[in-house]
């Protein structure tokens, strides 16, 4: 079974980083509020997540196609640019149907709405990706490996159909030339798939090429400013939230339906839709972007200094990890993984300001050193780390239990 040693989306986070850094300074010269603190670094925590979460999915999802691939294929193809190229566009044509059925059945929103959340438009929502995307569409792929298409070739067309996603998302960039728009997905096509005005739902699911909307009759052209998020946004800045909320929320919908029939209906009905009795399918709102507010709170800037410097180390050490854990057990890797996972979900509990976020600070702080120093004595780790994780970590447990929490006012 072929498996990538190198995942290109991983290699190409420092450009990601760099980009956005761009996009900030745009902002910032221009006067226009591009970004804020708590959203870019949620959608870049959800990006983590789903990071550290495919490292283990893949072992699934990957392994079907290759068993596929390997037993069931009808052709055998050579390594010829054009079956790459061919490749490529299947990739992509069956990525625009995974995607238009993430948007159009209640189950598999629930793998994909993680990505529409944010209620701002820039490069960090590119980032911002579901953890369980992969288990919803990861089937949809197989044409590919039945007709033979290898696998390592669906791998990094897959990267490479992804890797273009990530500068469409942006406002800074207007409209692309008329043939460009034509064909491929742009900046334009692309905000309009995020707006959550009603008629720009559920439009412009290419992944690469426009054409696939064209042809299906899904394209939406950008006319006003779109407004983004979803309709009942996720109010939250912590990424396990914004993953777990949606299975909750289905979870009680389903419970409220009466009948078997109706909830499988319900199911696999597209978002909106309800049994005549609960008033039938209930179409979107209007938005009106002079009312609209976004989900916000405001903190004293000290405890923003203090999120965003732990968010950077530990954006630093995620980084670190990713690029070197083929060096790590399963069982390192996966501890690992659950602490990077648990800090980005404290750092998210302070920026909501929620009354445990405090202690849950305090106890990454032992949990963390903890991690550390059990790698150096299993040799995985030398002593500095644990050594700087510990200074570190105690003077961030100073400033953090120094710091006025009671400043902290919820915009509503």
């Amino acid at each position: 079974m072929f498996v990538m040693d190198v995942n290109p989306v991983i290699l190409a986070i420092p450009v990601f980083f760099i980009l956005i850094g761009m996009e900030v300074a745009y902002g910032y010269f221009k006067d226009r509020k591009i970004y804020r603190l708590n959203d870019a670094v949620t959608n870049i925590s959800c990006g983590i997540v789903e990071q550290l979460t495919g490292v283990f999915a893949k072992v699934f999802t990957v392994a079907a196609y290759a068993f596929i691939y390997q037993n069931f294929r009808v052709f055998t193809l050579e390594d010829h640019w054009y079956w790459i190229l061919i490749a490529f566009i299947g990739v992509d044509f069956f990525y625009y149907w995974a995607h238009r059925m993430s948007h159009e059945v209640n189950l598999f929103w629930l793998g994909h709405v993680v990505h529409h959340q944010s209620e701002d438009y820039n490069l960090s929502v590119a980032l911002r990706q579901s953890t369980f995307q992969k288990m919803f569409t990861f089937y949809f792929y197989f044409p590919l490996a039945f007709l033979g298409f290898k696998t390592e070739w669906f791998l990094l067309m897959g990267a490479f159909n992804l890797l273009y996603q990530f500068w469409i998302h942006t406002e800074v960039i207007g409209r692309m030339p008329r043939w460009y728009e034509y064909i491929f997905n742009t900046p334009s096509h692309h905000r309009v798939h995020h707006g959550r005005n009603p008629k720009y739902i559920d439009r412009n699911h290419a992944g690469t090429l426009m054409i696939w909307d064209r042809m299906f009759g899904t394209f939406q052209r950008e006319e006003e400013t779109p407004t983004y998020g979803i309709t009942t946004p996720t109010n939250s800045w912590n990424p396990v939230t914004a993953n777990v909320q949606p299975f909750v929320r289905l979870w009680r919908e389903l419970k409220a339906i009466p009948g078997f029939v109706n909830k499988v209906r319900f199911t696999f009905a597209p978002p909106g839709w309800y049994p005549k009795e609960m008033g039938g399918f209930q179409k979107p709102k209007e938005v009106d972007n002079r009312t609209y507010s976004k989900y916000e709170i405001e903190i004293s800037p000290s405890l923003n200094y203090y999120l965003f410097a732990q968010y950077l180390t530990t954006l630093g050490f995620t980084a670190l990890f990713l690029f070197n854990i083929t060096e790590f057990s399963l069982f390192h890797q996966l501890a690992i993984a659950a602490v990077i996972i648990y800090s980005v979900a404290s750092l998210g509990t302070l920026f909501d300001d929620r009354p445990y976020g405090i202690k849950m600070e305090g106890l990454r702080f032992f949990i963390t050193i903890g991690i550390a120093l059990f790698l150096y004595f299993q040799g995985m780790l030398p002593l500095w780390i644990p050594i700087i994780l510990g200074v570190f970590s105690s003077i961030s447990a100073v400033v953090v239990f120094r710091l006025n929490f009671h400043n902290i006012e919820r915009v509503k």
